[in-house]
C-alpha cells in the first residue's frame, strides 16, 4: 500500500470509531497492522473535505463489489478439484490456502525478531528454516541479524537447499511454537525455501552479513552460491533496469526514502534514477542531496532496502521485470 492508500485508511479507520476499527485491525496482518497504527499516530489534523472525500469513494467502491461466493476456500478446493484432478489440485491447494495450517507460526508474526531469534537460538538450524520461509523476507532477515554468524550461515544453507516441507518434521518444535499442520495420512510438501528465496533473505541482511554468508555457502557448494547469487537482486542492480521499470518505482517511493538512499549510491544509480525524472525534480532531487550533511550508513541501508522492497513488491504484481546478478530475467 503506497503513502496515499496508507492515509486514506488511516482517515477511515478513525472515522469508523474505536471498536469498530480494532475489528479491522484483527484481520490485518502484522506489517499492515504497524503500518496503519505508525500512519495513524502521526496524524494531527484532517479536514473535513478529506474525510468527507476518503468516505465517498469507499462507499463508492463498496458499492461496485459483491460477494458472490460465501466461503471462498471451499469454493477453491471445489474448482481446482473439478478443473485439475484431485492429485494437481492439491499440490496448488496447500499453497495457495497454507496460511490456514501454520496457526503456530502466525503467531510469530507479531514478535519482535529479537524475541523470535532468542526462541530460536537452541533450534537445530533445519527447524530454524522450516520456520523462516513461512515468515515474509524481511522479518526472516532481521532475526537473523541477532543469530551468530555460524548460525547465520547454517540456516541460510538449508534454506537455500530445501525443497519442501513435511508437516511431521516440525513436530519437535511443536509444542512451543504452533499446532501441527493439516495434512493427513497423505502429507504433502508445500513449496517453500529454495534458492529465490534464500536470496531474498540474504539481499536483506545488509551489513557485510550477507557477504559472510554467501563466502560460508561457497565454501559448502561454489555452485549453490553463484546460483543464489544469479537471483540476488541488490540497490546498484537498480541500473539493470529499463527505464519504465525505473519509472513505475519511483512513483511508489517517497522523495525522503529516495534522497537518503541515493545518498549512499554509485554514481551510476543516481544518474539512472536522475535521467528517468522531470528535469525540475531531478534538479530538486539534486539540490537536496548536495544539501544534506553526512548521514550514518545504517540510514541510508534502511531506505535502500525499502525501495528494495518496493522493487520486489512490484516485480511480483507483474508490474516491472528484475534483471538478476546472471543473465536470466526473474520476476
Amino acid at each position: 500500500m503506497d503513502e496515499q492508500g496508507l492515509n486514506d485508511a488511516a482517515i477511515m479507520l478513525m472515522s469508523l470509531g474505536e471498536e469498530e476499527a480494532a475489528e479491522v485491525f484483527k484481520h490485518l496482518s502484522p506489517k499492515e497492522v504497524q503500518k496503519l497504527g505508525e500512519t495513524i499516530a502521526r496524524m494531527r489534523t484532517v479536514s473535513r473535505e478529506k474525510v468527507d472525500e476518503v468516505l465517498n469513494r469507499f462507499t463508492s467502491d463498496a458499492a461496485a463489489q459483491s460477494l458472490l461466493v460465501s466461503d471462498t476456500s471451499n469454493y477453491v478446493r471445489a474448482v481446482l478439484k473439478r478443473a485439475l484432478g484431485d492429485d494437481k489440485a492439491a499440490l496448488l491447494i496447500d499453497r495457495i490456502l497454507q496460511g490456514g495450517d501454520v496457526s503456530g507460526i502466525e503467531s510469530l508474526k507479531w514478535m519482535d525478531p529479537l524475541s523470535v531469534a532468542e526462541l530460536l537460538r537452541n533450534e537445530h538450524p533445519q527447524i530454524v528454516a522450516a520456520i523462516l520461509v513461512h515468515l515474509d523476507a524481511e522479518q526472516s532477515s532481521a532475526i537473523l541479524m541477532h543469530l551468530t554468524e555460524r548460525q547465520r550461515s547454517e540456516v541460510m544453507l538449508r534454506i537455500a537447499t530445501l525443497e519442501g516441507i513435511q508437516p511431521t518434521a516440525l513436530k519437535d518444535l511443536n509444542e512451543v511454537l504452533f499446532k501441527v499442520l493439516a495434512g493427513g495420512d497423505k502429507v504433502r510438501k508445500s513449496s517453500l525455501g529454495g534458492i529465490k528465496a534464500a536470496a531474498e533473505i540474504i539481499n536483506l541482511l545488509g551489513s557485510g552479513m550477507d557477504a559472510a554468508v554467501l563466502e560460508s555457502i561457497r565454501g559448502y557448494d561454489m555452485d549453490l552460491a553463484q546460483k543464489i547469487m544469479d537471483k540476488m537482486f541488490v540497490f546498484d542492480d537498480i541500473v539493470k533496469l529499463d527505464n519504465r521499470a525505473i519509472q513505475t518505482v519511483l512513483r511508489e517511493v517517497a522523495s525522503e526514502t529516495l534522497v537518503v538512499a541515493l545518498k549512499g549510491a554509485q554514481p551510476e544509480v543516481r544518474d539512472k534514477i536522475l535521467s528517468n525524472m522531470s528535469s525540475r525534480a531531478a534538479e530538486a532531487l539534486r539540490e537536496d542531496l548536495e544539501s544534506r550533511g553526512p548521514m550514518r550508513l545504517s540510514e541510508v541501508e534502511a531506505q535502500q532496502k525499502e525501495i528494495l522492497k518496493t522493487v520486489r513488491r512490484l516485480a511480483d504484481e507483474g508490474q516491472i521485470a528484475l534483471a538478476s546478478g546472471g543473465d536470466d530475467a526473474f520476476v
